[in-house]
């Protein structure tokens, strides 16, 4: 802290042994990039303190509400998951479009059966250590919870009702006669429509700029992150960590509860 030039006002635990409170006067930029590293496995995220309790969240699910991306399980039980996790990473990563990306690998699983994604349900998604307690204690205080995600309404229903989001917002998967059709139905939910999600839940809330919160893991959450009063890159791909103002590298989404300045007590389940 002295070396970025700030002066330390005030400290104190939010959770004894767990999360730390530092209230300082200086530079939030020169702070984060003096503090974000220097303590090993330690994740730090510099931000105003006012308004920090945010009340709406919008969130990815692939990677950062579920430990899974849906579509490489999917192909899993296709036999071709190498060939399609691939192309995945690299959509995370920036390196292609995300829409023409998705349209390829969907189309690679035209005659699935459709039984197999209720199989993948339960055999596959594991919700992410976290996400019920951020989600639910920010509903818990009055706030908004939006699942947009850029993969399928058949995973991101039952994952946003399992975790206690309002509502969820994700592609629709062509099906016929019970097996894949290997095509997305109508438009894509690509980065800006993420964007626009958080953008019209704040003005049909009437929320104020910082009252937002954005979470993801891959370049297709960067324009979201941008947009939130608060964007988190969580364990994210590069570009996505570079764009965001918050970054939890090491631990779980319940850090982003840290940071709102809630502790254990304040939470509305324990997860």
């Amino acid at each position: 802290m002295a070396q970025s030039g700030a002066s330390v006002l005030s400290s104190g635990w939010i959770e004894d042994g767990k999360a730390l409170d530092i209230h300082f006067t200086g530079d939030a930029a020169v702070v984060r990039a003096a503090v974000e590293g220097a303590f090993d496995r330690t994740d730090a995220i510099v931000q105003k303190t006012v308004d920090r309790a945010r009340s709406l969240i919008i969130a990815d699910m692939d990677s950062t509400m579920i430990t899974i991306e849906c579509i490489d399980e999917l192909a899993d039980y296709a036999g071709i998951k190498p060939q399609i996790a691939e192309v995945t990473e690299r959509a995370m990563r920036g390196e292609l479009d995300f829409e023409e990306a998705l349209r390829s690998r969907v189309a690679l699983l035209k005659g699935l059966s459709e039984n197999v994604i209720d199989q993948c349900l339960v055999e596959r998604v594991v919700i992410m250590p976290g996400a019920r307690a951020l989600v639910q204690t920010i509903r818990a205080h009055g706030g908004m919870a939006i699942l947009v995600s850029g993969g399928f309404t058949r995973f991101a229903d039952p994952v946003a009702s399992e975790i206690g989001f309002n509502k969820a917002i994700a592609n629709r998967l062509g099906i016929k006669d019970g097996v894949l059709t290997g095509r997305v139905e109508g438009n894509i939910v690509g980065a800006q429509t993420k964007r626009k999600a958080l953008m019209d839940a704040v003005s049909a809330y009437e929320l104020g700029s910082s009252a937002s919160l954005a979470v993801g893991d891959g370049a297709n959450d960067i324009p979201m992150i941008e947009a939130a009063g608060l964007g988190v890159a969580y364990h994210a791909k590069p570009k996505t960590a570079a764009a965001a103002a918050a970054r939890v590298d090491h631990g779980d989404l319940t850090a982003i509860l840290y940071a709102m300045g809630y502790p254990r007590s304040a939470w509305a389940c324990a997860d």
